[in-house]
């Protein structure tokens, strides 16, 4: 069991985007390991086996089909350029626990040494235990609840849903954003409660009021009349939305029914906001979101990996596809790093990873000079985005 361990962000945050790429030129996220460049050699032929779960149909499609897109580019291009081979295998657990266990075993079966996942935060907190009993390396790319990394095989590309609420006060207080400000959040989610709670601690160290804190649960969340009814009348100059992008749509759509103004501000749950098929888009204009990626970055690693992506998929990577990027190659500098090969099993796999995340460092698209703790928490600085004329662009 890890020791309690929270990561300190800090209250200046940097929101610079990462700098160019190396000077191989490709659009691969960059590492180092003890000090050292990392550098691939010849191709094994070998591949060590990396299995991926998450939603690829169902409501929460769009987070496991960008999860799953970011990992194969990724894959392609280490696999492109020799050295240590990977073979992925993603398969679909529809957001449901029960589904993603059952995704765990068939990669077992499958040989699978490592795992990219699960996607989200319910499955992941059914299949990590799994893999900690199994001694089964996991980083998942983006569940974010603590518990998802409490044994010591665990690891995460995002930040965890307590930082992500201590980043949020503090960017809408530094910034000047409102005083006042209303939260609507998903009580019976472990992701939303655990940005809700560590976002009003901090807010009230940051001069924030909280004027009305509304709370709807998975069995009720179509009709949403009632919160923004509250936030409207309590005077809020901003909504905090720590919740997924589907039910964020129809808040937005409630609030400008009921004329409410207030800005809208959210975490990575938002990103997806502009692919929902058929909505007005143009309600989503100037809504916030604090996300480690924005595609209209003009370094040169993030214009190389959305033109791959746009040509490969024909759409425009979100955060999620850009953190399944990042974890290929933060699972290949760890391998590196902790000489794994292809013929070792799963376990002494898991064991060199395990000693290796905490020395290495990776410059990916999601943040440079990348760092895992011991807890498995990422180091690395938030950044936000504004939408604005239908498209996500740095604040």
């Amino acid at each position: 069991m890890k020791k309690a361990m929270s990561l300190v962000l800090a209250a200046a945050m940097a929101f610079s985007f990462a700098a160019c790429g190396g000077a191989s030129g490709t659009s691969g996220a960059t590492s180092t390991a003890s000090g050292a460049a990392s550098t691939t050699g010849t191709a094994s032929g070998a591949a060590i086996k990396i299995g991926g779960i998450g939603p690829l149909t169902g409501g929460a499609a769009i987070y496991g089909n960008a999860v799953k897109n970011g990992a194969e580019l990724a894959v392609e291009e280490i696999n492109a350029q020799g050295g240590l081979q990977f073979e992925l295998n993603f398969q679909d657990d529809e957001n449901d626990p029960e589904k993603s266990l059952n995704a765990y075993n068939n990669l077992k079966d499958w040989g699978m040494q490592a795992l990219l996942g699960t996607v989200t935060t319910q499955p992941c907190l059914t299949v990590a235990p799994e893999t900690a009993a199994d001694n089964m390396f996991l980083l998942t790319p983006s569940a974010s609840a603590v518990d998802v990394i409490k044994e010591d095989n665990a690891f995460q590309v995002c930040f965890t849903d307590p930082n992500q609420g201590v980043a949020s006060a503090d960017y809408i207080a530094d910034n000047g954003l409102a005083t006042k400000i209303a939260i609507i959040y998903d009580s019976s989610d472990a992701y939303s409660s655990g940005i809700h709670d560590k976002f009003k601690e901090e807010a009230a160290t940051k001069g924030l009021e909280i004027v009305a804190d509304e709370a709807f649960t998975a069995d009720n969340k179509t009709d949403f009349s009632v919160q923004v009814q509250k936030a409207k009348s309590s005077g809020a100059e901003l909504v905090f939305l720590p919740i997924y992008y589907s039910e964020a749509n129809l808040i937005i759509q409630e609030m400008n029914k009921q004329g409410c103004t207030a800005s809208v501000f959210g975490c990575d749950g938002l990103d997806g906001l502009l692919t929902i098929e058929g909505a007005d888009t143009s309600l989503f204009e100037g809504v916030m979101l604090l996300t480690p990626f924005a595609a209209d970055a003009q370094d040169e690693k993030t214009q190389n990996f959305v033109s791959k992506y746009e040509e490969k998929y024909g759409e425009t990577p979100n955060q999620f596809a850009a953190d399944a990027y990042d974890g290929v190659y933060t699972i290949l500098a760890a391998c590196e790093q902790g000489g794994v090969t292809a013929d070792m099993d799963a376990s002494a796999v898991c064991d060199a990873l395990k000693a290796a995340m905490t020395q290495i460092t990776v410059d990916g698209l999601t943040g440079e000079g990348m760092k895992w703790e011991a807890t498995g928490e990422v180091n690395k600085a938030p950044r936000a985005v504004k939408i604005q004329n239908g498209a996500y662009t740095a604040m």
